[in-house]
């Protein structure tokens, strides 16, 4: 469905809250953010059609894997990050690419390591590093709360307690988040891996830009 506003026609858009303060279909931004913000663990989405949108909720049964960013959707006291990682074996380098969205800017990051202990998790390594990375950038920043777009499982999963953390590396990662999370609110959101997701995709080229592998 469209309106026209001063002769220009804008889609329009309808916000599924599948978890929230309150669950249901809105439809405008005003009314969704009200379900959602401040609410840690929010999962909503936005869809053009009504229709869509109440598939969206029936779905119960379907795990969220990513959601719709609109810019125009972040505040002022928070920051959207997508972070991947990558590995060079010739060079046992993990390496790993970071986007940061704000509300008026774009930030890319990129870094790498060669640590012979934790180098054996390869891209799992400099995808760990990338979402400590993006956290201490948003700490630096003070922003109230960060949502890490990642996309494998692990990301969340040792931060969260869901998954045993046996190794140094894991360990390490879980302990520095429940450090940051005393100063900072921190959300989890999956994304597919080489999905064509803008963001993603480039948090990827970032993670291999910094071990040369691309440029």
């Amino acid at each position: 469905m469209e309106k026209e506003i001063g002769g220009l026609v804008l889609a329009k858009k309808y916000y599924a809250v599948k978890v929230g303060k309150s669950v249901g279909i809105f439809n405008n931004w005003d009314d969704c953010k009200k379900q959602v913000a401040g609410f840690s663990g929010a999962i909503y989405k936005s869809f053009p059609s009504f229709e869509e949108a109440k598939e969206y909720l029936e779905n119960g049964n379907e795990k969220i894997e990513t959601k719709i960013l609109d810019i125009d959707e972040i505040e002022e006291d928070e920051i959207i990050a997508y972070v991947d990682g990558s590995y060079k074996k010739d060079s046992l380098e993990y390496g790993y690419g970071v986007v940061l969205i704000l509300k008026d800017e774009v930030i890319e990051l990129f870094g790498k390591g060669e640590d012979p202990e934790v180098a054996k998790s390869r891209n799992v390594t400099g995808e760990l590093f990338g979402a400590i990375r993006a956290i201490s950038e948003a700490i630096k920043l003070k922003k109230r709360r960060i949502t890490i777009f990642y996309d494998y499982q692990g990301i969340s999963s040792w931060a969260n307690g869901e998954w045993k953390c046996n190794l140094p590396l894991t360990i390490g990662y879980r302990d520095k988040i429940k450090e940051f999370r005393k100063e900072i609110e921190i959300l989890f959101v999956k994304v597919k891996a080489h999905s064509n997701e803008k963001y993603n995709d480039l948090a990827d080229h970032l993670a291999k830009k910094s071990l040369g592998i691309e440029k």
